[in-house]
């Protein structure tokens, strides 16, 4: 079953701001993301029932093994693609946009092979 975008981009952004602020609340995903509280906490209650997420009693947000793993391969697509792009001449503003709808989308062989490229003409 394909993970939902929703879900990655949930993923990705707890993992941001745990490593800007070193903790995460659902309000911190709410300004980030500007959503509503209420709309946030069903997310976190859907991640948490997936095996993405832990919540303690105070409301502390922290990714699972399996929740990191997804995040982390969400926010390397994400610097990765708005960095190829911007190296290919886009705005840095819809380089950051097309990279978000990218990450999501893109196949295995073709992230490879994306990786592969930058890896060799240095465009990380």
């Amino acid at each position: 079953m394909k993970r939902l975008e929703s879900q990655e981009d949930y993923l990705e952004k707890i993992l941001q701001i745990y490593q800007a602020k070193g903790n995460v609340h659902a309000i911190d995903i709410a300004r980030e993301m500007s959503f509503s509280k209420p709309s946030v906490s069903i997310a976190m209650n859907k991640l948490k029932s997936l095996g993405y997420i832990k919540i303690n009693d105070k409301g502390d947000i922290t990714l699972t093994p399996t929740g990191l793993e997804i995040a982390n391969k969400t926010l390397e697509k994400h610097i990765l693609l708005t960095n190829l792009l911007i190296h290919l001449g886009v705005d840095e503003e819809t380089a950051k946009e097309d990279a978000c709808r990218m990450e999501h989308d893109i196949s295995d062989k073709t992230w490879a092979a994306i990786k592969k490229h930058a890896d060799k003409y240095g465009s990380r």
